[in-house]
């Protein structure tokens, strides 16, 4: 199992969340590169990065940021928030980003899923599925729908879709471990690669992830916290 530690960025600078309320925004790192290499040390591969402003504006805000974290940082970048369009999606893709995150383009664009697919492979997209209580969540987790995050893993993975990433939102932030039951409904449900997003809080949380045989694991909060050692959650799923 990958794990993928995060930097969400708002008004350039580094924040987490609680439960994806922006009035919540707590800054957890002065230097997004310091942090980032900090990721490298402990022997991280990739990084979850998350434009916030961008999620809201529905466009790109904060490019310079990931750009210069894919060109200097070592980390393979994925990277969501405002990501809305096949212009976006080769911006990024283009300029050193190893895979983008689709939100709310999903239900708002679908074929623009499968094309972004087919023109760039499996590998470069992601499909971010967050939930309120079952319901999908969008436009920065702000406007619930009535489909059900298990239905829209099951369109998404019919565009072609490999690779997808589940948030529920009553866990995001808040150390109180992942929402297992739904994390093992959506593995039941479809074939693709999840990562697991929101709740991470210790090393008890990464084995368990580990051993239900998720693709990832996004830690964010944890880490800033200190709750969470990275280096020894990458050396445990180093040992799967």
């Amino acid at each position: 199992m990958l794990i993928f530690p995060a930097i969400d960025i708002k008004g350039g600078q580094c924040v987490r969340l609680y439960r994806g309320e922006f009035a919540t925004a707590e800054r957890v790192a002065n230097d997004y590169m310091q942090t980032a290499l900090s990721f490298r040390a402990a022997g991280c591969q990739w990084i979850h990065m998350v434009d916030l402003d961008g999620s809201l504006a529905g466009r790109r805000v904060n490019q310079a940021i990931y750009l210069d974290v894919a060109r200097s940082s070592g980390l393979k970048v994925e990277l969501g928030g405002g990501i809305r369009s096949m212009e976006d999606i080769e911006f990024y893709l283009g300029h050193g980003i190893a895979r983008v995150i689709l939100g709310s383009v999903v239900l708002e664009d679908p074929g623009l899923v499968s094309r972004a697919v087919a023109a760039y492979g499996a590998e470069k997209i992601a499909v971010g599925i967050d939930a309120k209580q079952g319901k999908v969540a969008t436009r920065g987790w702000l406007d619930v729908n009535e489909i059900t995050y298990l239905e829209l893993a099951k369109r998404v993975e019919a565009l072609g879709v490999e690779y997808i990433i589940f948030t529920d939102i009553a866990c995001d932030g808040m150390l109180s471990g992942p929402n297992l039951e739904q994390l093992r409904a959506l593995q039941e449900a479809v074939g693709c690669n999840i990562t697991a997003s929101g709740g991470v809080t210790d090393i008890a949380d990464i084995t368990a992830l580990r051993d239900a045989g998720f693709y990832g694991a996004i830690c964010g909060r944890s880490i800033y916290k200190g709750t969470l050692d990275l280096a020894e959650a990458v050396r445990a799923c180093a040992e799967m």
